[in-house]
């Protein structure tokens, strides 16, 4: 009996964050469009609330900014929804240098604009967004009469000047120091003497800087002080009463994501029981496994040209990834860490639950997991690299102590970041890998450990290695020069 509890308890954690996540949802209209190319989901209560435009920022999706999105509409408001060009499900790559305004970003702004003219009627706009789409809407909503409250999240647009944009509420999660004190000088380009949480007038201008706490740069999206904030702030420009119950959804995700992560432990129990004795590798042989690979894939990897795929490091990270792997898989074979053959129906199984499961109740509630057609390409290409990565990495760390599952992972991160130090303009982006293969291995890595406790580390290894390949091949944005 005790051997359920777990599941048990997992299966209620489950329960109760779907109970939260789909009542952020309820009596709620939600339309999927399209505004030319651009992907748009539209969000609406009752026919004629003010028109609210949200953008994502970098890297991110429309999913990402549910949290503003249906607490907005759930008060009454038409919330517009869309994927910048490059991300989510928005066919077309981001174009122009990113290093100049008249380039990558000048593209995005006409495409908000394009935005703003397709939802533009008898009342004012409403734009909100976070990070990137600061900057973006900012320069949107220059000298436009339709335009009117601003609400950006995690703010840094040098377009802000003292008396642009009229009505501005920026949020700061309080665990941004620099941008906190750029929302504050904001506020005080309007009064001198203002403070986090005050708003000040100057004529028709009316600025707040305010901090969500506990929140960092992502935490900030699922903020519930946040999203009261910009309900308010929205609700005086229009002078509207709309009320809406702010939910813990950001919580509720990560419950749901954790629960379906433990769940996959009773999912593998159901498979037969072919795994070899767990061996792990003497420290010295563990040493040289983990070491000469993240020192030897930077080097042997900087002096190629990658640019070939149509995502930002996308190229050079798979053929990262495949040296990485290559070398760890032969030095495992010299010190006799062979890999076993994969189990077929346990990588099918471990798949499914991974993009499935997992995957789609995250396309749901949280950020896109689906690719577009093109990002299959990219998704193929990657996998050259993730699964020989992915093998290497299941089979060292195979009956290997926490210490050691730790060392692996933190050397991946370390010969990525000597990779930024030999090219830093080149490969700046990969600094975003991080986070993404952090959380990879305390959610996928975790299922891949219960699967390999069956069934070996090839049959992880494999699967993982496609999973890795596909979730990076959908977290970066689409670019071409």
């Amino acid at each position: 009996m005790r051997v359920w509890l777990v599941p048990i308890a997992a299966l209620l954690v489950a329960a109760w964050a779907l109970f939260v996540l789909e009542g952020a949802r309820a009596g709620l209209t939600i339309e999927e469009r399209l505004v030319g190319d651009t992907p748009v989901t539209v969000y609406f209560s009752e026919a004629g609330g003010p028109p609210v435009i949200v953008a994502h920022g970098f890297a991110g999706s429309r999913q990402m900014m549910q949290g503003y999105s249906l607490v907005l509409a759930q008060a009454g408001y038409t919330v517009h929804a869309f994927d910048f060009e490059g991300h989510g499900m928005h066919p077309t790559p981001m174009g122009g240098d990113v290093n100049a305004i008249e380039g990558t970003t000048q593209r995005l702004v006409d495409q908000t604009r394009a935005m703003i003219d397709d939802v533009a009627g008898d009342l004012p706009v409403a734009l909100l967004g976070h990070s990137m789409a600061t900057d973006v809407l900012v320069r949107a909503a220059q000298d436009d009469p339709r335009v009117g409250p601003l609400v950006l999240l995690s703010a840094f647009s040098l377009a802000i000047d003292a008396g642009h944009p009229a009505h501005l509420l920026l949020i700061t999660g309080a665990w941004e120091p620099g941008l906190t004190d750029f929302a504050l000088e904001a506020a005080r380009m309007v009064d001198a003497s203002a403070r986090e949480g005050e708003t000040v007038r100057d004529g028709d201008v009316a600025r707040r800087a305010v901090l969500a706490p506990y929140a960092e740069h992502v935490a900030i999206l699922q903020s519930r002080a946040g999203r009261a904030e910009a309900l308010d702030w929205l609700n005086g420009y229009y002078d509207r009463a709309g009320a809406a119950t702010v939910p813990v959804a950001g919580w509720a995700l990560i419950a749901l994501l954790f629960a379906v992560t433990v769940l996959a432990r009773p999912v593998a129990s159901f498979l037969p029981d072919r795994a070899a004795p767990e061996v792990p590798l003497r420290w010295q042989r563990f040493a040289l496994v983990a070491v000469v690979p993240a020192i030897g894939a930077p080097l042997l990897a900087a002096p190629l040209d990658t640019r070939v795929l149509p995502v930002l490091v996308a190229d050079y990270l798979a053929l990262h990834l495949a040296i990485y792997g290559a070398l760890q898989l032969g030095l495992l074979y010299w010190v006799g860490g062979r890999v076993s053959r994969p189990s077929v129906l346990a990588v099918f199984i471990l798949i499914i639950w991974a993009l499935g499961a997992f995957g789609l109740a995250l396309d749901r509630y949280g950020a896109n997991f689906v690719p577009t057609g093109d990002r299959f390409v990219i998704i193929a290409a990657l996998a050259l690299g993730a699964v020989p990565f992915m093998l290497a990495d299941a089979r060292a760390a195979f009956g290997a102590p926490l210490w050691q599952r730790v060392v692996l992972r933190l050397t991946l991160l370390v010969s990525l970041g000597i990779a930024v130090a030999l090219d830093f303009e080149g490969l700046f982006f990969l600094i975003m890998i991080a986070p993404v293969i952090l959380l990879f291995f305390l959610t996928f890595g975790v299922m891949g450990r219960a699967f390999a406790a069956r069934s070996g580390p090839a049959t992880s290894g494999l699967a993982l290695g496609l999973v890795l390949a596909w979730a990076l091949g959908v977290s970066f944005p689409l670019f071409s020069a």
